[in-house]
């Protein structure tokens, strides 16, 4: 690889991490792309100056047991590509660096990466829907557990003649993370944002629909890149308009992923990411009297004291309770789900055996 090809990946989010675990797979013929697209099984890369339409290796499909284990937007890949066709395969992910995590929708139990190799999280959140701080920590929870750092994004202020009060809420609520208010459509606020996305960082928007993280990115691009929509004035609830995960080059170099709204976060494995999100709780808790306190009237209780005498909200508090059930949960849940896929695997690998043997 030249130092040509090396700055054209750099341009993109390529850094001494990736670099690391890149050279067995150069000594097999590969070479490095990150995916800026995927569309359900399919997926588009680029390594700075070309770009492919690309599928996975039978390998890939062989091995991967969640759907976790397959590429994401942000990934880094290696590929053999086929430039003739403007296509490539990819035959292995490289290790990430960090991701957003959630629980794939519906019943299923497994993890689904929602960006990958991301620097920070911009957890954005309009006015004129309501700003929900629950809804706000429980973003922050599932950031928390995989690396990136959380900037809690406030779109739509022209919306809003309270919005001064609203954001004081939050500062309040969420003191330890930085607060961006924004107005994309007025073209307020983006230079702050910009701030957080230098040259080849990696910057994702989340939450929910109609939040206007499209009109965002089309604002720092300068360019109606990705379509838009009202919010429905009945819930003032956005419409899926964005319907895959994309990754863009800003100007200024920064690179940003603009995501689907979610109509639901599930959580997926953030035990640390509650200890960190919630650290004033759990530095309360370490001074009840009992280790195992539920913080639900038992005596000695540190927590509950804090609540009584002001210095905790209760509500912080209702939510954080709230989580910890939820974890407690998915953990049963996802137990009985592992040991049933081991028990499948198990099958699988007994029946090609007995084929084998019989030939």
């Amino acid at each position: 690889m030249t130092e040509a090809d090396r700055e054209n990946l750099r341009r993109l989010g390529w850094d001494a991490f990736f670099q690391e675990h890149l050279p067995g797979h150069i000594e097999a013929g590969l070479a490095p792309a990150r995916v800026i697209i995927r569309q359900k099984n399919r997926y588009t890369l680029s390594d700075g100056t070309q770009e492919w339409s690309a599928e996975i290796s039978g390998r890939i499909h062989f091995t991967a047991r969640t759907a976790g284990d397959y590429p994401a937007v942000g990934d880094w890949v290696v590929i053999r590509a086929r430039p003739e066709e403007g296509a490539a395969t990819i035959h292995a992910i490289l290790p990430r660096k960090s991701s957003f995590v959630r629980k794939v929708p519906g019943v299923r139990e497994e993890e689904q990466v929602v960006a990958a190799n991301i620097d920070t999280v911009f957890l954005v959140n309009g006015f004129d829907a309501g700003v929900n701080i629950r809804r706000i920590e429980r973003y922050l929870v599932a950031v928390a557990e995989n690396g990136a750092r959380p900037v809690i994004v406030l779109n739509k202020a022209d919306l809003d003649p309270e919005a001064d009060e609203v954001v004081e809420e939050v500062r309040a609520a969420i003191p330890a993370v930085p607060l961006v208010v924004t107005s994309a459509k007025k073209g307020s606020g983006l230079e702050q944002l910009l701030a957080y996305v230098g040259l080849g960082q990696t910057a994702a928007l989340l939450g929910p629909s109609g939040v206007g993280k499209s009109t965002i990115v089309n604002a720092l691009l300068g360019e109606q890149r990705f379509a838009t929509d009202e919010v429905r004035l009945t819930d003032r609830k956005g419409r899926h308009v964005t319907s895959h995960r994309e990754l863009v080059v800003l100007p200024s170099g920064g690179l940003l992923i603009d995501t689907p709204g979610m109509r639901e976060l599930q959580l997926w494995d953030v035990d640390e990411g509650v200890q960190e999100t919630f650290d004033d709780i759990e530095e309360l808790a370490a001074a009840c009297k009992f280790r195992d306190c539920k913080h639900a009237g038992e005596p000695g209780c540190a927590v509950r004291a804090a609540v009584e005498d002001g210095t905790l909200d209760e509500d912080r508090l209702a939510s954080f309770a709230k989580l910890q059930r939820e974890i407690a949960f998915q953990r049963r849940r996802t137990d009985k789900a592992e040991q049933l896929r081991e028990k499948q695997r198990w099958k699988k690998l007994t029946s090609q055996h007995k084929r084998g043997y019989k030939k």
